[in-house]
């Protein structure tokens, strides 16, 4: 009886083996879904020659499109970062009366679909709207302009970040700021020297998906901005009309943006890993 027990154990699978075999099963399992993302982005890869990105890369409504977009997204990420810190600390560190509401109406933008968001900034700063009628009478036009672009890609981006800070904020322990406090140092001191720099790990990752999709933003910004060459024609909207008038920059655009959104997504799951390891 000795012997069947040790010879059963030892043909039992080990948790190695089991282990093996579960990943074998779920490697076959995914693999539907895994080519279904692969092979359009393969596909359009293959479809932009390298030949074609040089020449394309020097027409006019091309680099005018990459430079709007470069230009307008800088700005959006530095509008974010410093509108959206305090924000985020505030939510991090504060339970007030309708905390609730508040978080739920800055994470709001995220999941409205971008046409409700252009919709929205138009109502509010168009020239008949809430706002806009006032600028409009100063004689400060904001729809269909650059500026419009920026406020476009902020409304839609700038919750990103502030999620993110928001729970970079709230990781940190109050004892390492208690203890600074006790060394005498003033509210703003313990911000800037023991607060921001263990949270900019999360600051640094939320500001690079905020520039991310603020890169990609379109449907707010149709409809807010238009789609004007030199003037509110960024990336998207750009590939948008390529498909109707010059396919070959389309497809261009499309590459440099896939290529954007794998570095901006290298970066912040490199960023975290570092900061886990740490």
């Amino acid at each position: 009886m000795a012997d069947n027990a040790v010879q059963s154990k030892s043909s039992a699978p080990d948790a190695a083996e089991l282990r093996r075999r579960g990943v074998g099963r779920a490697g076959l399992l995914s693999l539907p879904l895994l080519l279904f993302l692969v092979i359009p982005l393969g596909a359009l890869l293959l479809r932009a020659a390298p030949a074609d990105v040089g020449a394309t890369l020097l027409e006019p409504e091309v680099r005018q499109a990459i430079t709007l977009s470069a230009r307008t997204t800088l700005v959006t990420t530095a509008l974010a970062v410093i509108g959206g810190t305090p924000v985020a600390y505030l939510l991090a560190r504060r339970r007030f009366p309708g905390w609730r509401l508040v978080d739920t109406l800055v994470e709001l933008p995220t999941v409205l679909p971008p046409a409700v968001a252009g919709v929205a900034l138009l109502m509010a700063f168009g020239r008949r709207g809430l706002l806009g009628q006032w600028l409009a009478a100063a004689g400060l036009g904001v729809s269909f302009t650059t500026t419009a672009v920026v406020m476009a890609q902020l409304f839609i981006a700038a919750p990103l970040f502030v999620r993110a800070a928001t729970l970079g904020f709230a990781a940190i322990t109050s004892e390492l700021e208690q203890a600074a406090e006790i060394d005498g140092a003033s509210p703003w001191q313990r911000f800037r020297y023991v607060t921001l720099p263990l949270a900019y790990p999360a600051l640094l990752s939320g500001a690079v998906v905020a520039w991310a999709r603020a890169l990609g933003e379109f449907g707010a910004t149709i409809i807010f901005a238009g789609n004007f060459p030199g003037r509110t024609q960024t990336m998207p909207l750009a590939i948008y009309i390529g498909f109707e008038l010059d396919l070959d920059a389309a497809l261009v655009l499309s590459v440099l943006m896939i290529a954007a959104a794998f570095a901006t997504l290298a970066l912040v799951k490199w960023g975290l890993h570092r900061d886990h390891a740490q």
